[in-house]
C-alpha cells in the first residue's frame, strides 16, 4: 500500500468516524431539546389551565349569588327600558312584516358587605335583563298600508332572561371589583396544588413541584413551603387579570428535579448509543492500530528480506570463489591452501544455516510447533557449555570473558539444547556489538526461589527506543548504516519466546556506547 494511499483511507476513515460521533450527538441533543420543549409546553399548558379553573370557579360562585338575588325580585334601583321597532313591506306577498324587541335591563347596586370579601365602603352594579321579542304579520288587501291596528294574520312572541349577557356583564364589573380583595382570600393553597397536580399527571409529569403567586415580584401568602424564585426555570403566567390592567398577579411554578425528569425519559437511548459508539470507537482505534502495525511489520520485512539477500551474497559469493580456487591446477596441489578454502566453506555453510533455523525456530514457535521437552538440568552446566561455542571468536578478537557463578541452587527445568542456544545468541550480541574488543561478563546468583544470570558487555549499548524493543521479531536499531552489524532481528525474538517457554523472565539494561546487561530469571526446582 502506497504512504498516499494509506493516509487517504486514515483520512476518510476518521472522518466517517466523526461525522457518525456528530451524528449521534446531534440526535441526542434534538432530544433533549424536543422533550424540554415539550415539558415546558405541558407545563404551561397546565399553568393556564389552574388559572382559568381557579377565576371560573370565583365567578361562578359570587355569579350564581346574584341569581339568586335576581329570583328574589328585589325592587330594582334603576330601570332601562330598550326598544327596537322595524317595519318592512313585502311586495310580492303584499303583506307588512313588523318586528319588536325590547330590552328591560334592572339595576342592582350592592355593597361588598353582600359578597363577604372586607370592603363594606365599596359597592358593585349588577344587572337583572329580561328581553321580549315579537313579529306580526298583516295582510294589505283588508285596508291601507298604513293601518296596522287590524289584527294581525301570525304572531310571534318571545320572552325570557338574558343570563349570558347578564354574566358577561357581571364578569367586568365583578374583575375590578375583585382585583381589590387580598390574594389569600380569591384562592386556596390545597386548590392550586390539586389542579395543578391533576393536569400534570394526565401528560404524566409526575415530579415534585413548588408554586406561589407574587404581585409585582413580591411574594404573596399564596405558596408551596419550599418555594424559591428562580427566574432561569420558574414558569409564570398571569391570574385574575381584569381589563384596567392593574393587577400584576402572577401565578409561578418550578420544579427542583425537572432536568432530571428531561434526561430520565431518553437516559436508556443515550446509554445504547454511547456504548455503540464506544464500539465503533474502539473498533476503528483497533482497525488503526493493526493498519500502523502491519505498515511496520511490512517495512521491517522489507528491511529483513534486504538484510538476508545481502547477508546471503556474501557468504556465496565466497563459497563460489573457494570453489572456483580449488579447481585451480595450481591451487589443487596444495593441500595446506585446500583446507584452508574447504574450512572458509564450511563456515560460511554454517553461518547461513544458522540464519535458517533462526527463521525456523521462530515460525514453529509462533505455530506451537517446536517440541521442547525439559529435564532437570543444572544452569552453570548449560552457561559453561555455551561459553565453549563462542570463545574461539573472543579468543579472535582479542577480547575476553569473565565468569562469577556464586549461585548456590543452581537446578532448573529446562531444555538443554535450546536454553543453550538462548545464552548462545545473547553472547553472540555482546561480541557482535563490542566494537573494540569484546569484554564480558557472566554472573549467578540465588534471589528467593529463583536463579539470576546476568550477561553484561561493554559494547556499544542501545537507546531507551531500543530497550522497549529489542525482543520484537525483526527488530533492530538503525545505526546510520543498516549493515554495519549483521543480523535480521531473530536472534532476541527467539530468545524471548524461548524464555517465555520456560517460565522465566528477560529484560536488558543498556545505555548507549556503555554497554548492556541482559538479565535472566528462572524459577529453581528442588
Amino acid at each position: 500500500m502506497s504512504k498516499k494511499l494509506f493516509i487517504l483511507l486514515i483520512i476518510l476513515m476518521s472522518l466517517s468516524l466523526i461525522g457518525i460521533i456528530s451524528v449521534q450527538a446531534y440526535y441526542i441533543k434534538n432530544s433533549v431539546d424536543n422533550k424540554k420543549e415539550q415539558f415546558n409546553f405541558n407545563v404551561k399548558k397546565a399553568l393556564s389551565y389552574t388559572t382559568a379553573a381557579i377565576e371560573n370557579k370565583e365567578l361562578d360562585k359570587y355569579y350564581t349569588m346574584f341569581q339568586q338575588l335576581a329570583e328574589q325580585k328585589k325592587q330594582a334601583d334603576t330601570v332601562a327600558i330598550k326598544n327596537l321597532f322595524i317595519v318592512q313591506q313585502n311586495q310580492n306577498t303584499n303583506e307588512t312584516i313588523v318586528y319588536k324587541s325590547g330590552i328591560f335591563e334592572e339595576n342592582h347596586t350592592l355593597s361588598s358587605a353582600f359578597f363577604d370579601i372586607g370592603l363594606d365602603r365599596d359597592s358593585i352594579n349588577i344587572q337583572r335583563i329580561l328581553s321580549n321579542s315579537e313579529t306580526k304579520i298583516y295582510s294589505n288587501s283588508n285596508g291601507t298600508d298604513s293601518d296596522l291596528n287590524m289584527n294581525p294574520v301570525l304572531s310571534i312572541s318571545n320572552s325570557g332572561r338574558l343570563t349570558e349577557a347578564e354574566k358577561i356583564n357581571f364578569e367586568k364589573a365583578f374583575r375590578t371589583f375583585a382585583s381589590r380583595m387580598p390574594i389569600h382570600k380569591r384562592v386556596l393553597n390545597k386548590e392550586i396544588n390539586r389542579l395543578l397536580k391533576k393536569q400534570l399527571n394526565e401528560d404524566n409529569i409526575n415530579i415534585d413541584f413548588q408554586y406561589a403567586i407574587y404581585d409585582n415580584d413580591l411574594a404573596t401568602k399564596v405558596h408551596s413551603e419550599a418555594f424559591e424564585l428562580q427566574n432561569a426555570s420558574t414558569f409564570s403566567v398571569p391570574i385574575f387579570e381584569n381589563e384596567l390592567n392593574d393587577n400584576n398577579y402572577r401565578l409561578l411554578v418550578n420544579f427542583p428535579e425537572h432536568n432530571k425528569f428531561i434526561w430520565s425519559s431518553i437516559i436508556s437511548m443515550m446509554i445504547l448509543s454511547i456504548v455503540f459508539t464506544g464500539i465503533i470507537i474502539l473498533a476503528y482505534a483497533s482497525a488503526l492500530l493493526q493498519l500502523f502495525r502491519q505498515r511496520k511489520i511490512s517495512e521491517i520485512k522489507t528491511d529483513f528480506i534486504n538484510n538476508m539477500t545481502h547477508e546471503f551474497k556474501t557468504p556465496i559469493a565466497t563459497i563460489n570463489l573457494a570453489l572456483d580456487a580449488i579447481r585451480n591446477p595450481k591451487i589443487i596441489d596444495d593441500k595446506e591452501k585446500v583446507l584452508r578454502y574447504l574450512s572458509m566453506i564450511k563456515d560460511e555453510n554454517k553461518r547461513m544455516h544458522a540464519q535458517v533455523e533462526n527463521v525456523l525456530r521462530i515460525s514453529k514457535l509462533e505455530k506451537n510447533e517446536l517440541n521442547i521437552s525439559k529435564e532437570n538440568v543444572d544452569l552453570h552446566d548449560l552457561i559453561e557449555d555455551a561459553i565453549t561455542h563462542v570463545e574461539l571468536i573472543i579468543e579472535d578478537k582479542k577480547g575476553y570473558l569473565k565468569t562469577n557463578l556464586i549461585a548456590d541452587k543452581t537446578s532448573v527445568l529446562a531444555n538443554d539444547t535450546h536454553f543453550t542456544n538462548v545464552i548462545v545468541n545473547i553472547l553472540d550480541n555482546a561480541i557482535k556489538y563490542s566494537p573494540e574488543a569484546p569484554e564480558i561478563e557472566v554472573s549467578t546468583e540465588n534471589v528467593g526461589e529463583n536463579i539470576l544470570l546476568k550477561i553484561k558487555d561493554h559494547g556499544s549499548g542501545m537507546s531507551k527506543i531500543a530497550q522497549k524493543r529489542v525482543f520484537e521479531k525483526f527488530y533492530r536499531e538503525h545505526t546510520g548504516n543498516i549493515h554495519n552489524v549483521k543480523g535480521h532481528g531473530l536472534g532476541l525474538a527467539y530468545v524471548k519466546r524461548m524464555i517465555d517457554d520456560h517460565h522465566g523472565h528477560i529484560s536488558v539494561e543498556s545505555e548507549k556506547d556503555k554497554g548492556s546487561t541482559f538479565t535472566i530469571r528462572l524459577p529453581l526446582i528442588s
